[in-house]
């Protein structure tokens, strides 16, 4: 059984059950292909069923997989088994590792919140360009103390299932690194409680202890963050295909595209449908089943 088809759900909920698996089965039957038996990887939460295929996958059988779950609230992948297990994440911060957006969280304590989170919203969805964006929003935090940004930062909470993917990925010897268009001063904090390898974001410049208004160059945006995941790749010397990366907004795409396993989370309507694979029930450690790992391998952080 050369490919795999990867079926889940929330585990808070854990409503996967084995006529759903069934369903993919006839599924796959009628597309003319023969299934081998499920492999539950955690109970009620995530299954995965082979199957042998000569030549590249149809494009239109995860399409055909999906219309057969009708509209259960579960997430599917279908890929190759070999090389399913990556040696690199690359993960964004915001709406992704953490809840928030922290530059709408900043616009609040300037009475700029909806402003900044209505640019915030075009620029994820593609509809901005990121480096103006960006800037735009910056302009209107000049002002804002040291000390506020230590207290935002302080009130940052992260996604569900964020410490055990950091955790059970370290202890397999994957590389981590956290890749922000946001700013040092939130991903630096969350990569060293979560135990990232390394973290990169834009940073914030100030003066006098307040905020400029003002970014430091180069920007760290769409580019630069498929970038900084092939420089991590020549690193640790494998192809982006032994990478995976996750995020949500239209700056993630083009490091989704380039890796081997591109998962857009809760993404944008553009990134979920360009980005590879994705994850629109499940929580983090939906990107550890989509490799393979059971529940007995994760790791509670």
């Amino acid at each position: 059984m050369n490919h795999v088809v990867t079926l889940l759900g929330d585990p808070q909920r854990a409503l996967l059950t084995s006529s759903h698996v069934e369903s993919l089965r006839a599924a796959l039957l009628l597309a003319g292909i023969e299934p081998g038996d499920p492999d539950w990887l955690a109970e009620g939460i995530a299954c995965d069923l082979p199957f042998a295929m000569a030549g590249d996958l149809p494009e239109a059988l995860e399409a055909r997989l999906r219309r057969a779950l009708g509209d259960a609230p579960l997430d599917l992948a279908v890929q190759p088994q070999a090389g399913r297990r990556k040696s690199l994440l690359v993960a964004d911060l915001e709406s992704t590792i953490i809840q928030q957006e922290m530059l709408d969280e900043l616009g609040e304590l300037v009475g700029k919140r909806a402003e900044i989170a209505e640019v915030t919203e075009r620029s994820m969805r593609g509809e901005l360009n990121f480096e103006a964006a960006l800037k735009q929003r910056v302009a209107l935090l000049a002002g804002i103390s040291d000390a506020q940004l230590i207290d935002t930062a302080g009130r940052m909470t992260l996604m569900r299932g964020a410490a055990t993917l950091v955790a059970t990925l370290r202890e397999q010897g994957v590389y981590c690194a956290l890749v922000s268009g946001g700013f040092t001063c939130f991903a630096e904090p969350i990569a060293e409680r979560l135990g990232f390898h390394l973290a990169r974001a834009n940073r914030l410049q100030s003066a006098r202890g307040r905020l400029t208004g003002t970014v430091a160059s180069p920007i760290l945006g769409r580019d630069a963050k498929r970038a900084i995941l092939l420089e991590l790749c020549e690193k640790l010397q494998i192809t982006p295909a032994g990478a995976a990366a996750i995020g949500d907004g239209a700056n993630d795409l083009a490091m989704l595209q380039a890796a081997g396993l591109g998962v857009a989370f809760r993404g944008k309507p553009l990134v979920r449908r360009q980005a590879p694979f994705r994850l629109d029930h499940a929580d983090l450690t939906g990107l550890l089943f989509l490799q393979g790992y059971r529940a007995a391998d994760l790791v509670d952080a």
